[in-house]
């Protein structure tokens, strides 16, 4: 049942689904129970071509990613036996799906697949927006066209319609809402990254490695200056600082104000650590099923605990459940992906997604929440096609024939039609 051709159609379909239901809640279509199933055969679906259609050598390089799935399972098990009540096993299974999710990158070295997946978003998924817009807030436009910000990586070596279509979605995304910060910076870092194509001279590997190494190693040194009170990236200027204040219409038709400095994760990392310090979860976490200790949030908590589920950086939820073991393992997964991609790679792409990459390891001590969302799940694609020798071997040309083949509608059905052929998933 499950053999190639029911893999490449089925795929794009679980994540067209997904796609939908990547926002912030306002629309809801559907029970959780029901969300549940279409991401565990989303997951199922990619676990089978890491188990039988992906090279042994694609395997090998992702070594960190085999022991980093275990040790999830390992603290899904463990959660199981702390688990108390319903709202305790809704956290641990929705959690545990999410940090499975970097089990993609295992699919990111066949060619065919990531062709199949990114030619549906953009004719079949990102059309639908035009409808999806107008049921869900502005700041969550970003969500539903993520996809986009990572195919900006390609800018140079798009045809010009494309090229104009991107910049229109992205103007749109960033000014639907200045006060989404996150978007605004998730869209315009891949236009710089991008435009280091036309300075290929200036940009050598050295180049890119320096700026890599700085991108990886930024958050370490922002912590520990700031928990040494020297300085705090999140607060720079202290409480001299000036408000930019943005005014924009609600989902309930009001007019509120934002602050654009306000500083909205000093207070997560404090409630963060002093949870770990309370409970000794420094090295493990406390499981999937159990959130830190919020006195912002806490009352919230269905099980009257005073906790908080999930925050909105992505490093943190990775240690109030994974531990320090857990951000050691997405730490060496971003090192090594952006170290194969610049160090080990053919084409300028691969560097320029490495250095991508590396950035988004940073932002994920800013945002990058590890929902259940395409914005995630289109990272792991990325972060897998850094080790994909597939890719890193092409040569430029090479990648812009298949690039643009992705964005090329007729040649979309000339490889659907290969499909109900023997197909391969190289």
């Amino acid at each position: 049942m499950f053999n190639k051709t029911f893999i490449l159609k089925y795929i794009p379909l679980g994540l067209l689904l997904i796609t939908i239901n990547s926002h912030g809640g306002t629309l809801e279509l559907g029970s959780t129970t029901f969300w549940w199933i279409i991401q565990f055969f989303v997951m199922l679906l990619f676990w089978l071509v890491k188990t039988k259609y992906i090279s042994q050598t694609h395997k090998e390089s992702l070594k960190f990613l085999n022991w980093y799935i275990y040790y999830v399972i390992l603290q899904f098990t463990f959660g199981a036996f702390i688990s108390v009540g319903y709202w305790d096993w809704k956290a641990l299974v929705g959690n545990t799906m999410s940090l499975l999710i970097p089990l993609i990158a295992f699919a990111s070295n066949s060619k065919s697949l990531l062709n199949q997946i990114f030619s549906h978003y953009i004719f079949y998924t990102a059309p639908l927006f035009l409808v999806i817009q107008f049921f869900i807030g502005r700041d969550e436009f970003g969500f539903y066209l993520a996809p986009f910000s990572f195919f900006i990586l390609f800018f140079p070596i798009l045809k010009f319609r494309w090229k104009i279509l991107l910049l229109i979605i992205a103007v749109y995304v960033i000014f639907a809402d200045f006060g989404a910060r996150s978007n605004v910076i998730k869209f315009i870092v891949p236009f710089l990254c991008a435009f280091t194509y036309y300075f290929k001279k200036l940009f050598t590997t050295k180049i890119f490695g320096f700026i890599r190494l700085i991108l990886l190693l930024a958050p370490f040194i922002f912590f520990v200056l700031a928990t040494s009170g020297s300085f705090n990236i999140f607060n720079p200027q202290g409480d001299n600082k000036k408000a930019i204040i943005d005014k924009k219409i609600d989902l309930n038709g009001e007019l509120v104000e934002d602050d654009l400095t306000a500083d909205t994760r000093t207070f997560l990392y404090i409630e963060v650590l002093e949870t770990a310090k309370i409970y000794n979860s420094w090295i493990f976490g406390r499981s999937p099923a159990r959130g830190n200790l919020s006195e912002s949030f806490g009352d919230g908590d269905m099980n009257k605990r005073n906790e908080r589920n999930a925050n909105e950086a992505g490093i943190l939820n990775y240690f109030v459940w994974l531990g320090l073991v857990g951000v050691m393992f997405i730490f060496l997964l971003f090192y090594q992906a952006s170290n194969l991609a610049i160090h080990y790679s053919n084409n300028i792409f691969s560097k320029i997604i490495g250095i991508f990459i590396a950035f988004r390891w940073a932002y994920s001590w800013v945002e990058d929440i590890n929902n259940f969302y395409i914005s995630h799940i289109y990272l792991w694609i990325f972060i897998g096609f850094c080790y994909s020798e597939n890719f890193r071997k092409m040569t430029d040309h090479q990648m812009k024939v298949w690039v643009r083949g992705i964005f090329d509608y007729s040649k979309r059905f000339r490889v659907l039609s290969k499909t109900v052929q023997p197909s391969n998933l190289k």
